[in-house]
């Protein structure tokens, strides 16, 4: 599925502001009104936070803002190195101020979100609500924190409350989320275009279109996906999520050349290891193997630096075992992340990671679990197809392959011409 960018904090403040937000996440067919009022963020925010730290060692707000720097550091440039600098800013905050401290509450939660561990950045977060139940970033990170534990209900009344103390492009990006995961996909991708409408920064539109052309694209609206994709591009050249999905478009489109540029691109920019995954997929697919080989490699490396400075991420793990053909790892890392969470990806994760040991029978439940979570996923769609055609289910297979296919036809670049080969035969092939 999609996935929004976690900006909390004054540190990084990708803030629009806009009126008239009651009830956003409220029955469908509500429509929140946008009216434009630009506000710019700072351009360097840890340069800018370390300098008044120097002046006042003793601002404990400031150390929290500084700890929410490296972590969106860490997000933007894929440096996980940066989330032990924010612990110690986190630290730092604590220690001049060690009780009472919402803003340090919010930073830990924001740093718990980015090292996936969501258990504990959905208790942080809570911890500050309680300090200051008007803290909208508080409520901002126990958003993020609830959608990626599997608690819809939590989830949207944090964003619905987020949105009620600060509407902006943070709220937005997170109820347009929060939207899409309940298949309600038209009225994310409204959400998300009144937000662009009131962008002015590059950053800030560059973000929109990054989230309307994913939306176009898990839509299977390839060409306005390009449209969204190039247009940010216009307004933000250096955005790696805009390059990824310009990329990623291009393969689809047959444009091979300039996808597999673009990809060795964004991989030397930002090598988070599940672009560099896609990459992988792509030279395979093209018939370069060394290379692909050499990319796994690099992927594997990046999950261990992500994992040494803190991080946990079971779906990355699987993804790395089943392309390194080692299922039994693969299940491990798979079920390890369903107990911490159960979010629908995670069930999807469980169910592939399950056929590929060879037991599709206990596949079959989880991914029902993730294809009947309200989510519009064509990988959904077609892993529940592949499972159910390895159990014989046939009728129910080729009606689930057919519903990938029509979701969007070019979800994988190579699952999705599996998908018609599949439909036009009995034969599973993992």
């Amino acid at each position: 599925m999609r996935r929004t960018a976690v900006v909390v904090g004054a540190a990084v403040a990708l803030a629009v502001a806009v009126t008239g937000v009651a009830a956003v996440l409220g029955p469908a067919g509500s429509a929140p009104v946008v009216a434009p009022a630009p506000a710019a963020g700072p351009v360097d925010p840890i340069a800018r936070t370390q300098e008044r730290l120097r002046l006042v060692p003793g601002d404990w707000r400031a150390w929290a803002a500084l700890a929410v720097a490296y972590v969106e550091r860490g997000r933007v440039t894929a440096d996980p190195t940066n989330y032990p600098r924010a612990e110690e800013a986190v630290r730092r905050s604590l220690a001049v101020r060690p009780t009472g401290n919402g803003e340090a509450l919010v930073a830990r939660g924001a740093l718990a979100n980015a090292r996936h561990d969501f258990a504990a950045a959905r208790r942080f977060a809570l911890e500050a609500t309680k300090i200051n139940e008007y803290d909208a970033d508080a409520f901002a990170v126990l958003a993020d924190a609830q959608t990626q534990l599997g608690d819809a209900a939590g989830a949207t009344a944090a964003v619905q409350r987020q949105l009620d103390l600060r509407p902006g492009l943070s709220a937005y990006a997170r109820a347009s989320y929060d939207l899409e995961l309940r298949g309600r996909v038209a009225e994310a991708t409204d959400l998300m275009r009144r937000a662009l409408d009131a962008a002015v920064s590059p950053a800030d539109i560059g973000f929109c279109r990054v989230q309307l052309g994913d939306l176009a694209w898990h839509a299977g609206d390839l060409d306005g996906a390009t449209r969204q994709y190039e247009a940010g591009l216009a307004a933000d050249p250096g955005s790696v999520a805009l390059r990824r999905g310009k990329a990623r478009a291009d393969w689809a489109a047959g444009r091979r050349a300039a996808a597999l540029d673009g990809y060795l691109d964004v991989t030397r920019r930002a090598p988070i290891p599940s672009y560099v995954l896609e990459y992988a997929e792509l030279l395979r697919a093209a018939g370069r193997t060394a290379e692909a080989d050499a990319q796994l490699d690099l992927a594997v490396a990046g999950h261990r630096l992500f994992t040494a400075a803190g991080g946990v991420d079971g779906l990355t793990g699987t993804a790395l075992a089943l392309a390194a053909g080692d299922p039994a790892t693969a299940l491990e890392e798979a079920r390890a992340e369903w107990a911490r969470r159960t979010h629908a990806d995670v069930a999807d994760n469980l169910a592939w990671a399950l056929h590929h040991a060879g037991r599709d029978a206990e596949a079959l439940r989880y991914a029902r679990t993730a294809v009947g979570s309200g989510a519009r996923s064509a990988l959904y769609a077609y892993h529940l197809g592949v499972i159910e055609l390895s159990l014989g289910r046939t009728g129910a297979a080729e009606a689930d392959l057919a519903t990938a296919l029509r979701l969007n036809p070019h979800f994988s670049p190579t699952d999705a011409p599996l998908a018609r080969t599949l439909l036009a035969g009995p034969e599973v092939t993992r």
